[in-house]
C-alpha cells in the first residue's frame, strides 16, 4: 500500500505512560561509555546515584519504541524491515530529572518523497506527571522502496561542519562489549549482538547501535566543551552518516559557531564517517 502523507498525519496515537529510575539512567550512562576512570569525580556523576545528573541524550530512551506502532499506522503501511533510522533530533525543556513518571504524545509531524524512499518525521512530546514539558523527540526515519508518491522532498540537511579547522577534538575509546551494554537500555535488535545475523546484513561482526554512538557524541561534547554541564544543551541534532564498531575509537571533533556547537564523528581505525550534520544548541 503507498504511502498516504495527509491520512499519516491526521492519525492520533495514543497518549503512553510509562517511567524512568536512577538505575536506568545508570545504565544508559555505562551504554555510552561513562564510568572511566571509574573512581573519576566526573564520571561518578554519571555512574553513581548519589549526585546523579542525566545525559540529555538519555531523552531518546523513554521512546525507544516508539517506531513499533509505525508500520500499522494509517497511511504508513510497510515492512519494517525496510526502516532506517536517518536522523535525530532532542530538545530538552528543562533539567531530566534522574527518575521520573513521564507522558508522551506521538505524531507523525511530517512526511517527505525522497523518490526512492519516504521520510518519515516521528515528533514525540514527553511530560512529566504533572504535565510540565521534559523533552521533545524528532526521529526522521528512512522507509526505503516506499518512496515516488509525488510530495515534497523536504529540505537539504543542515548543521554542516565548517571547512576550517575544528576548534577541539577529543577522542572516546569504546568497549568490545560496547553494544551489549547498551541494548540493555532497550534496543535489543539481534544486529547488536548475534555475529550469525550481522553476517546476513552484511556485516563481518555486531555493529554499534546508532543511538548508542548518538549518545558517545552526547557526552564527549558536554564534558569536552560545557565541563560536565548537561543543562547547557537546549537542543542536539545529529545525522547517522556511518556505522561504529565496538572496540573502536571514535574521533570527535567540534566548531564553535555562535550559538551552535558543530559536530563530526569518525572512527579512527577506518577514517570513516559516524556522525555528521551534528549541532548542540547552547542554553544561555
Amino acid at each position: 500500500m503507498p504511502i498516504d502523507r495527509e491520512l499519516a498525519m491526521a492519525n492520533e496515537f495514543p497518549e503512553g505512560e510509562g517511567a524512568y529510575t536512577r538505575d536506568q539512567v545508570i545504565l544508559y550512562h555505562l551504554g555510552v561509555g561513562a564510568g572511566v576512570p571509574a573512581t573519576d569525580a566526573g564520571e561518578l556523576e554519571y555512574t553513581y546515584e548519589k549526585n546523579l545528573k542525566v545525559l540529555p541524550s538519555f531523552a531518546v530512551i523513554p521512546n525507544t519504541g516508539a517506531m513499533g506502532g509505525l508500520g500499522s499506522a494509517p497511511g504508513l503501511t510497510f515492512n519494517l524491515a525496510s526502516l532506517l533510522h536517518g536522523e535525530n533530533d532532542i530538545e530538552i525543556h528543562r533539567p531530566l530529572p534522574p527518575e521520573a513518571k513521564i507522558r508522551s504524545v506521538a505524531r507523525v509531524a511530517e512526511v517527505f518523497d525522497k523518490g526512492k524512499a519516504a521520510l518519515v518525521i516521528l515528533e514525540t512530546n514527553t511530560n512529566d506527571e504533572s504535565g510540565e514539558p521534559l523533552f521533545t523527540n524528532r526521529m526522521s526515519l528512512f522507509i526505503r522502496g516506499e518512496g515516488g508518491f509525488g510530495g515534497d522532498s523536504g529540505p537539504k540537511v543542515g548543521n554542516a561542519a565548517p571547512d576550517r579547522e575544528p576548534d577541539g577534538v577529543v577522542e572516546k575509546s569504546t568497549l568490545p562489549q560496547q553494544a551489549l551494554i547498551y541494548r540493555l537500555s532497550g534496543d535489543k535488535n539481534p544486529l547488536h549482538a548475534d555475529p550469525e545475523f550481522a553476517k546476513l546484513a552484511g556485516f563481518d561482526t555486531p555493529i554499534i547501535h546508532g543511538l548508542c554512538s548518538y549518545g558517545i557524541v552526547c557526552k564527549a561534547i558536554v564534558d569536552e566543551v560545557f565541563g560536565g554541564d548537561v543543562n547547557k544543551v537546549a537542543r542536539y541534532q545529529a545525522r547517522f552518516a556511518g556505522i561504529g564498531f565496538p572496540g573502536e575509537t571514535y574521533r570527535i571533533s567540534y566548531w564553535n559557531e555562535g550559538g551552535k556547537v558543530l559536530v563530526e564523528a569518525r572512527s579512527v581505525e577506518r577514517d570513516a564517517m559516524i556522525i555528521s550534520n551534528c549541532a548542540f544548541t547552547v542554553r544561555e
